[in-house]
C-alpha cells in the first residue's frame, strides 16, 4: 500500500482515493506522538485536499488522469514551489519574494499527478550529512526514537517523512550523499542519479559541479519512477535485470572500507554473502587513487569554493543568522584561489577518467553507504568543532566519492526495522542509471 506502484493501482481500481492518501498523511504528520512538527517546514494542508479532491472527481467522472494522479509527494525546501519563500532550512532567507513558478522538477512531478504535502526541514543550505538544523530542530531517525538518532542530512525531513509515511515519495538533493545518507540512517531507498540529467534551476544550489536531484522512497521502484519523472523521460517498467549469475559487482578496498563502525562491517559482510549464495560474482578491486581525496580537498574542495561564491554576500548581511557550524564550513571559501579551484577540477577529471578503467568489466561499485551508524542528537548539543566535523566527515565520506565521480548511485537498506540501520551502496559511471536501477532491483530482491 505504501509504494507508488500500489497506490497507482489502488487508485486505478477505485480501491483508495487520492483524498485517502492525503488524509492518511496528514494524520501522520498531525500525530502530535509523531516527527511531522520536525520533519515538515510548512504543511500545504487545503491546497493537497484540494488537488485530490480534484482528482477524485475526475476518476469519478470517467475522466482520464495521469496514473500517479494523487500520490503525496513530500519536497525539500531547497525546491521552489510557486508562491512559497524557498527557505533552504535558514531563516536569513525568510525576506525573499516568493517564488513565481515552480522549479522545473516540482512542475514534472505535478504534471505526472504527484501532490506536494509539504516542504520539509533540512541541514541550513543543505551543507552538512549530518541533518542537523539548529533553528527547527533535527527529525529523528526511526530507528530507536526513545534515544534520538540523527536522520542524517541534508535532505533529513524528506527521509524521515517516507519512512513514517506522512509522504509516498520525495524530492531530495545529492551535492555529497544527501539523499543516500538519510535513506541509509532512515532504513530506506535514496537515489542519486547522473548530475545532468536533471535540471536544476530552480533549487538553492550548494556546489553547481557536484549538486544533483533525487527521489527517496520505499524501493527501488519508487525512485526508478520519481527519478524518471525528474528528468523528463518515460516512466520505466523495471524488470529484475539480468539473472544474478551474470552480475559482477566490484567491492573496492580502498578508502570506503576504511574505519568502518563493526556494525556496518558486519551487516555490508552479510550482504555480500547473501549476494555470492545467490549467484552474484563479487570481486575486490584495489581503487588507490581515492586515497587520494582528503589531501584533494584539503581546503575546502569544489564545494567550499562553490559554496562561497553563492554565500559572500549573504554572510556579510546575515553572517550571525546562520547556523554556526554552517557559516564555519562556508566561510573557507574565500581563501581558495582561482589556481586552487582548477587543481581540483584537473584531479576531478583525472579520477573519473580512473574510475570508468577500474569500472571494466564489473556492473557497479559496492561498498557501504555510510561507514558509521547514526550518533544520537544529543552528542551535538556542545559545540564541539572536532566531534561535528570528525562525524560529518565519516558520514559524507563514501557517499560522496560518487559525487566526485559524476556517478549515478543508490542506497538500499539491508537491515530491518529495529536494527541499526546500515544502507547498501551501489555505483555506476555517469549515464550508467537505467542499467544501475535495474541491476539495483535485483539486488532489492536478493537482500
Amino acid at each position: 500500500m505504501h509504494t507508488i506502484k500500489k497506490q497507482a493501482e489502488d487508485l486505478a481500481s477505485g480501491e483508495t482515493t487520492a483524498r485517502a492518501l492525503v488524509e492518511n498523511c496528514l494524520d501522520r504528520i498531525d500525530d502530535p506522538g509523531g516527527e511531522g512538527a520536525r520533519a515538515f517546514l510548512h504543511v500545504a494542508r487545503d491546497q493537497a485536499r484540494a488537488v485530490a479532491d480534484a482528482v477524485d472527481d475526475m476518476r469519478g467522472a470517467g475522466v482520464p488522469v495521469a496514473p500517479f494522479a494523487g500520490i503525496p509527494v513530500a519536497i525539500k525546501d531547497l525546491c521552489d514551489v510557486q508562491g512559497q519563500i524557498t527557505g533552504a532550512g535558514s531563516t536569513v532567507l525568510g525576506d525573499q519574494e516568493p517564488a513565481p513558478v515552480d522549479a522545473p522538477v516540482v512542475h514534472r512531478l505535478r504534471a505526472a499527478g504527484f501532490i506536494p504535502i509539504g516542504r520539509t526541514n533540512m541541514t541550513e543550505f543543505a551543507y552538512s550529512g549530518l541533518g542537523l538544523n539548529s533553528h527547527f530542530d533535527t527529525p529523528r531517525s526511526p530507528w530507536d526514537r526513545a534515544t534520538g538518532y540523527i536522520p542524517g542530512g541534508s535532505s533529513s525531513g524528506t527521509a524521515v517523512a517516507v519512512a513514517d509515511l506522512m509522504a509516498t515519495v520525495g524530492l531530495g538533493t545529492d551535492t555529497g550523499g544527501s539523499c543516500r545518507i538519510p535513506a541509509a540512517f532512515c532504513g530506506i531507498v535514496g537515489y542519486k542519479p547522473t548530475a545532468s540529467r536533471v535540471p536544476l534551476e530552480g533549487i538553492v544550489p550548494l556546489s553547481p559541479s557536484l549538486d544533483s536531484v533525487g527521489p527517496l522512497g520505499r524501493s527501488v521502484d519508487c525512485c526508478a519512477i520519481v527519478d524518471a519523472v525528474f528528468a523528463g523521460e518515460p516512466i520505466p517498467i523495471l524488470d529484475i535485470g539480468r539473472p544474478a549469475e551474470r552480475m559482477r559487482l566490484a567491492v573496492i578496498t580502498d578508502y570506503v572500507l576504511d574505519d568502518l563502525d563493526a556494525t556496518v562491517a558486519s551487516v555490508f559482510e552479510q550482504a555480500l554473502g547473501r549476494l555470492s549464495s545467490a549467484g552474484v560474482e563479487v570481486v575486490e578491486v584495489g581503487f588507490p587513487e581515492l586515497d587520494e581525496l582528503p589531501t584533494i580537498n584539503a581546503g575546502g574542495g569544489l564545494a567550499t569554493a562553490e559554496a562561497y561564491h553563492w554565500h559572500q554576500r549573504l554572510l556579510v548581511e546575515k553572517g550571525d543568522g546562520y547556523d554556526q557550524r554552517v557559516r564555519r564550513r562556508i566561510e573557507p571559501g574565500a581563501a581558495i584561489s582561482a589556481a586552487e579551484y582548477l587543481d581540483v577540477v584537473a584531479a576531478r577529471q583525472r579520477l573519473i577518467a580512473r574510475a570508468r578503467a577500474t569500472m571494466t568489466g564489473f556492473d557497479a561499485f559496492v561498498m557501504p553507504s555510510v561507514a558509521v551508524l547514526p550518533p544520537t542528537v544529543s552528542s551535538f548539543d556542545s559545540d564541539d568543532a572536532a566531534y561535528y566535523s570528525t562525524q560529518n566527515l565519516l558520514c559524507l565520506r563514501n557517499t560522496s566519492v560518487g559525487n566526485f565521480l559524476d556517478a549515478c548511485a543508490i542506497s538500499l537498506p539491508v537491515t530491518g526495522a529495529g536494527e541499526p540501520p546500515v544502507g547498501l551502496m551501489l555505483m555506476a559511471g555517469p549515464g550508467a542509471d537505467h542499467q544501475l536501477l535495474s541491476l539495483a532491483r535485483r539486488v532489492e530482491s536478493i537482500l
